[in-house]
């Protein structure tokens, strides 16, 4: 996000002030004719615009805390400053979306927020925001939370709308924003589609929303909230239309309502997933909110809301327009619950259901695009390998990889065929995945062939090659893998070690390990970027003679992500595809075997 500027001039606001970095300029017209360049006929520069609002009784709740829906509306009307000041013309909030909060906000506190325009598309542009909190006693700033909203420029007529770039000056970070923005919008134009992908998985998983013991149960029902709202002429912004900020506090009103039914005590807003708007109202439509608790996950809950506006016809005719749609993230607070769990929900109807795997689907999405989009520094993750400390690693990469076996929270995401199932496991900031497959041969057959990472390319696309370059024993080997590219990227090499191990009983199973080290022999290659892998390989359990049940492990780098990406967002079946591959593999070779 922005970094803190001396702004010049101000514009005062009711109990706050708005300030931005530098004079307007007007807007010019240019290009063919009935076609609007807004933000000036070439680039315009990056424009930080800023709100400061000391927090009073009348912007906090019950217990002393800022109102989110009031830090909603100011959020949104700082973007659409923001996202004005760069385009010249009005502009209207399509969407708000990756809230997260981290801290509450008291009564005699101060709020910062900053928005800035991130990149100008065609006709819409992203805008950042972010909200510090400062305590004027101690003078300690906190982050609130940060945002990201889509604003779209607003037609004058018939003149079509076409936004000025930004121009980017040498800040690493801006640049870095500019550039995800890019990526942003791309997941967001495919969210629709990996939606549906994703249902699609969840109805094929039997018993998805599984309940807890012992945990009292309550039907979503029970929580339902409507409530009615007339527009009057305070509510509307500068425009003429219903301010986007009001509407999304009264949105918040209504969930936090139906979560609270179901806490049974005051909840504490976590996240929003986003804020949609479908379609503009007006001074003296009538809003319809309607809120439900759609699932209910280990410490949070999701509610979704939805807004119908009515004029005075379709008020009468009982036909309403769909104009907004958002789904809220609740947090469960000990304090605030005497320390009871949350119930375990039920549903009454098909539409209960399908909310409730619809839940399931979108925190999928929340979690692919927070690890496609964060970038994370996880430091060093290979060690350097020789002979002399090859029995210390082999010892620790085959109980890391023990150890993540026995995460219990793995979370089912896929089932095919009844032949493989894919599992994710989120836990203190990494994301490891699961695949388990039935394959009809021997478990030892079936480690004979995995534990040489040579034939690997045979059945796995994603490894263009792969040579053994240092032999320690029969139980450690270390290989070079190659990987192809990703989105026209450079391709990828990693250094491995191997480790594998046979049972001691029959009820143990084979043991293959894999983790990134370094070795002399392998030095990093010029056309490819040398990446790391944490923790994965495959857990192999007998069942029978002739079948076995595979489990493989990897614990997601940032060198992994690329290519399991497109499975994790839901636009793409790489992982279930390579997996049949796999087993394909291992089966044919087992029939060959036996003749």
């Amino acid at each position: 996000m922005s970094q803190d500027l001396d702004p010049r001039g101000g514009t005062p606001t009711v109990r706050g002030m708005v300030q931005v970095q530098e004079e307007t300029q007007d807007p010019v017209l240019n290009g063919s004719v009935g076609t609007r360049l807004a933000g000036g006929s070439g680039e315009a520069e990056v424009q930080v615009v800023q709100m400061c609002q000391l927090v009073l009784p009348c912007h906090a709740n019950h217990l002393g805390e800022l109102d989110a829906g009031q830090l909603l509306k100011w959020m949104d009307t700082i973007a659409c400053l923001a996202a004005e000041r760069h385009a010249g013309i009005a502009c209207v909030t399509a969407s708000m979306d990756d809230i997260q909060f981290e801290e509450t906000v008291r009564v005699g506190q101060v709020i910062n927020i900053k928005a800035k325009v991130n990149r100008a598309f065609n006709t819409s542009m992203e805008v950042g925001i972010r909200v510090s909190v400062e305590d004027v006693v101690t003078g300690v700033l906190k982050v609130v939370c940060v945002a990201l909203s889509t604003f779209v420029g607003k037609p004058v007529g018939g003149e079509k709308v076409r936004l000025s770039p930004l121009k980017l000056v040498d800040s690493a970070e801006e640049q870095l924003e500019h550039s995800l923005a890019s990526e942003r919008r791309r997941l967001r134009l495919y969210n629709q589609q990996a939606f549906n992908n994703l249902m699609q998985d969840c109805h094929a998983l039997k018993g998805v929303c599984k309940r807890r013991d012992g945990v009292p149960l309550k039907s979503t029902e029970s929580t339902r909230v409507e409530s009615i709202e007339l527009v009057l002429p305070p509510h509307a912004n500068h425009h003429g239309n219903t301010f986007g900020g009001q509407i999304m506090a009264w949105m918040e009103n209504a969930a936090t309502v139906a979560a609270s039914r179901l806490f049974g005590t005051y909840p504490t807003l976590q996240a929003v997933d986003m804020f949609k708007f479908r379609g503009p109202s007006t001074v003296g439509d009538r809003l319809v909110f309607k809120a439900v608790v759609n699932n209910v996950f280990q410490t949070c809950m999701e509610v979704g809301v939805r807004v119908e506006a009515y004029n005075c016809e379709e008020w009468k005719q009982g036909r309403g327009r769909h104009i907004n749609s958002a789904f809220l993230l609740y947090r469960w607070t000990s304090s605030r619950s005497n320390h009871l769990p949350l119930p375990n929900i039920t549903f009454t109807t098909k539409e209960g259901e399908r909310r409730c795997l619809a839940a399931i689907v979108r925190k999928r999405i929340r979690m692919a695009r927070k690890h496609i989009l964060s970038f994370k520094d996880e430091g060093p993750l290979s060690v350097p390998w020789d002979k002399s400390n090859q029995v210390y690693l082999g010892y620790n990469n085959v109980a890391a990889l023990t150890v993540l076996a026995g995460k219990q929270a793995w979370e089912a995401t896929s089932n095919l065929q009844n032949k493989i199932g894919i599992f994710v496991n989120e836990e203190q900031g990494w994301l490891s995945l699961k695949v388990e497959m039935e394959v009809g041969a021997s478990a030892f057959h079936v480690f004979s062939l995995l534990s040489d990472l040579r034939q690997r390319p045979l059945w796995d696309k994603h490894y263009s090659s792969c040579e053994e370059v240092e032999q320690a024993d029969v139980e450690e080997a270390v290989y070079h893998v190659k990987c192809p590219s990703v989105n026209g990227s450079r391709g990828r090499d990693f250094v491995i070690l191997l480790s594998k191990r046979q049972p001691c009983k029959d009820s143990d199973p084979f043991i293959i390990a894999l983790r990134s080290v370094t070795v002399a022999t392998a030095p990093p290659q010029q056309d490819y970027v040398r990446s790391e892998a944490q923790c994965a390989g495959f857990l192999i359990h007998s069942s029978g003679h002739t079948s076995c049940k595979v489990s493989y492990y990897n614990q997601v780098t940032s060198g992994v992500l690329p290519y399991i990406a497109g499975t994790l967002a839901g636009w793409s079946k790489s992982m279930e595809e390579t997996a049949l591959s796999c087993i394909a593999f291992l089966e044919k070779d087992s029939v060959k075997t036996a003749l």
